[in-house]
């Protein structure tokens, strides 16, 4: 029986291979996590000034909830996220799906001018939607049009090309005959969309409405421009704290995204485990 005998420099070049591959990653993992770590740790940090940990402390939680403007301000942010995405993920869905029935041409064009928005800066886009709606506003002298609404409507438009982009793929997978099909099995037009379509292509959704969550609650600059009448979301509370560290601001701060990162990693793990329990269900 022959030994393959391994050169000892072969061996120490896969050993140095090995070792820069996991501090790369861990240089990765370092990168992309540790601000929320940091976040966490100053959401805990009784110092007044975040320079150094000065002790164990629940009292930013307490000061957050009755800060009047701060929970006003989440108010905005939590439900304006949630109504864009849905109403989003609907006019989104629908439109994918029609774009996915034309023909090649006509859908690549469709898909070019989708990926217009999303290429666009948020200055761009914000300066856009705010000279529409003060053009809107010329027609309507009187009637205050910023506010909440003017905000929610530049959400929901720069959230639904995010959710084409997401649910097209899905589309592309499925058969093209599937709709037909369910027809010809005696389904409705509108039965055959739900009852097939919408539960094939049901992750190219939810991924686009997880992206569509993160990207509203999380705009600044489109908000800025297209907001007014007092409306704040809470990246605009925080940009009108000129010092981040007065009346406690930042330590406010901290203890939100806290517990919208705590909130997002359980949505998170529950999903994930739910969509394991169905796995082996139908094993």
């Amino acid at each position: 029986m022959m030994t393959v005998i391994v050169p000892k420099r072969k061996v120490i070049g896969r050993n140095v291979l090995k070792t820069l591959k996991w501090i790369f990653f861990g240089a990765v993992i370092l990168f992309l996590y540790f601000p929320i770590l940091y976040i966490v740790i100053q959401s805990f940090n009784s110092s007044l000034t975040g320079h150094s940990f000065a002790g164990f402390t629940f009292k930013w939680y307490g000061e957050m909830f009755r800060d009047r403007n701060l929970m006003e301000a989440i108010r905005v942010t939590i439900s304006m996220a949630i109504i864009a995405t849905i109403v989003s993920v609907i006019i989104g869905t629908i439109t994918a799906i029609g774009i996915n029935a034309l023909n090649k041409r006509r859908r690549q064009q469709m898909i070019l001018l989708n990926n217009v928005p999303v290429l666009n800066a948020d200055i761009v886009t914000g300066v856009f939607l705010m000279l529409t709606f003060q053009v809107v506003a010329a027609f309507l002298p009187g009637v205050t049009v910023f506010g909440y609404t003017t905000m929610l409507i530049s959400h929901i438009f720069f959230c639904i090309p995010y959710i084409i982009l997401s649910v097209i793929p899905k589309l592309n997978e499925i058969d093209s005959n599937m709709f037909d099909a369910a027809l010809d099995l005696g389904c409705r037009p509108y039965e055959a969309l739900w009852k097939v379509i919408i539960p094939t292509i049901k992750s190219g959704i939810i991924t686009g409405a997880l992206i569509a969550f993160t990207m509203s609650i999380d705009d600044f600059v489109i908000s800025y421009m297209t907001g007014g009448n007092g409306v704040m979301n809470f990246s605009m509370w925080l940009y009108t704290m000129k010092n981040p560290f007065a009346n406690n601001a930042m330590q406010k701060a901290s203890a939100y995204n806290t517990l919208i990162s705590v909130g997002t990693l359980l949505v998170l793990v529950i999903y994930n485990i739910l969509k394991k329990a169905k796995k082996g269900q139908t094993k």
